[in-house]
């Protein structure tokens, strides 16, 4: 299963992985790290035009280090805007 802003990203040939949904429902997709400034682009423009958080932790000791931006989409009369989690890994 997957939402709206994914399907949206196969239509216009974006790659991502779909890691799920959390338990308030909000979706996380996993992009490479040489994507992350096209696609932050493109999720404003889709009308992702608010950062809840941001955050960025690593995976392994030496390992990878995952940013993870936390996006909602703020409209006027929505009380429940769309939010999506993108996670970028990055390697040392």
């Amino acid at each position: 299963m997957q939402g709206r802003l994914p399907t949206w990203l196969v239509k216009h040939g974006l790659v991502h992985i779909s890691l799920g949904f959390d338990y308030q429902a909000i979706e996380t997709l996993q992009i490479k790290p040489e994507d992350w400034h096209s696609i932050a682009v493109i999720l404003y423009v889709y009308g992702y035009n608010s950062l809840r958080s941001q955050c960025a932790y690593e995976v392994a000791p030496g390992g990878f280090l995952a940013s993870v931006y936390h996006l909602m989409r703020i409209e006027c009369g929505v009380d429940q805007p769309e939010e999506v989690r993108i996670k970028v890994f990055v390697p040392r």
